[in-house]
């Protein structure tokens, strides 16, 4: 009787220069991945693991790795705006954070209500589904690394790339380090050196609340905080009765949204501030203001006005202008904001109340609370 023995693997090396990537040579360990193989590549924090979306593939990749089959792992993205093919609502912070920090060392958590569960339960395939989605959530993850975002636009089906280390033992952060663990276990390595950040990425979810650290790393909770902070600015002329009217109902129909209160805002990620075209600065509410607002049980005692600025056009991310004079203004002062700057009442004016009756300030009130509420219901928090 013949006995066959199976020859054992050879993890075949290709080196990689980052900086003049032979695209060639990506396709070859895009194929392998597509097939069904494993192969460790760099990113700007950890090597990976390359690993296609299905069952068979994902249980090899549990054998060599020794981890528990019931952990998901985190998909990989090449450009950023394939989130969208996972992920189809997606709230303000989230969308910052993708602005600011991806690509990059950071992955997010998203999820999904049961909306947008059930519709991507029907627009993939079963086996990617399951997968995929874990308590309604997915955690998705778009490397700053040419090799990585090459590999991901090379593969045809999604991919899930876990650390390239065993499990319970320190991630690998160069070429020496896979082969260390996982010589003979994986088809291929692209060795690019060693990585950037020697680190694994921040693992973050974004709820209602707030954001919540799952797993510490390049960014800390401060920079976190800073970057993924939606800012809402409103306009007026002097920043004496319309803006800081708009800012201080905004600030109460938003905080009723969130179910924070008012002086939370911040704490959760929204700042809001008002401002006006004509440069001046110091000066209170006027009392027509202060009246019309303290009506609806908002306090505009506090305020002061300001003139409006490049640098508070810039860093915003909604600009509200009182009437079409006012956005004029805005995009003069920076070109950056012709596509974040509205009307607030849509396609209405809001006209000045400054000089006139006391029942004027209270319909210009009404007037931006009717539009205050219509631009919050469009926002996705």
């Amino acid at each position: 009787m013949m006995v066959y023995f199976m020859a054992p693997m050879q993890t075949k090396v290709i080196k990689l220069d980052a900086t003049n990537v032979d695209s060639t040579k990506i396709k070859e360990a895009a194929s392998i991945v597509e097939r069904g193989g494993l192969v460790a590549f760099p990113t700007e924090t950890v090597y990976g693991i390359a690993c296609r979306v299905s069952s068979n593939s994902l249980a090899k990749l549990n054998d060599i790795k020794g981890r528990d089959p019931a952990k998901y792992y985190t998909l990989h993205i090449g450009p950023k705006n394939e989130v969208n093919k996972y992920v189809p609502t997606i709230g303000l912070r989230a969308i910052k954070l993708i602005k600011n920090a991806w690509p990059g060392p950071l992955t997010l958590v998203f999820e999904l209500d049961h909306t947008d569960i059930d519709k991507q339960q029907k627009i993939l395939e079963r086996e990617l589904f399951e997968n995929l989605y874990k308590n309604n959530s997915i955690g998705i993850r778009c490397p700053d690394s040419p090799i990585a975002a090459m590999l991901l636009q090379e593969t045809n089906n999604p991919v899930i790339a876990p650390s390239a280390n065993i499990a319970g033992q320190s991630p690998a952060v160069d070429a020496s380090q896979v082969l260390a663990q996982l010589s003979g276990k994986i088809e291929l390595l692209l060795d690019a050196g060693p990585c950037k950040y020697k680190k694994s990425s921040a693992v973050v979810k974004i709820g209602k609340k707030g954001i919540e650290i799952l797993r510490p790393g390049i960014y800390s909770k401060a920079q976190l905080d800073a970057i993924s902070t939606v800012k809402f600015l409103f306009v007026c002329t002097g920043n004496t009765c319309r803006s800081p009217i708009a800012e201080g109902i905004f600030r109460k129909y938003l905080a009723e949204k969130l179910q924070c209160k008012v002086d939370q805002l911040e704490q959760v990620g929204y700042k809001i501030s008002s401002g006006g075209v004509m440069d001046t600065n110091g000066f209170p509410a006027s009392p027509g203001a202060l009246s019309a607002c303290a009506a609806k049980g908002i306090d505009l005692k506090a305020h002061r006005n300001k003139g409006l600025s490049k640098e508070l056009i810039e860093e915003s991310d909604f600009i509200f202008a009182m009437e079409r004079k006012h956005k004029e203004s805005i995009i003069a002062l920076s070109h950056e904001a012709a596509d974040k700057c509205f009307l607030l009442a849509a396609d209405k004016e809001i006209a000045d109340p400054i000089g006139h009756p006391q029942e004027l300030f209270n319909s210009c009130a009404d007037m931006i609370e009717v539009a205050v509420k219509k631009r919050i219901s469009e926002l996705v928090i």
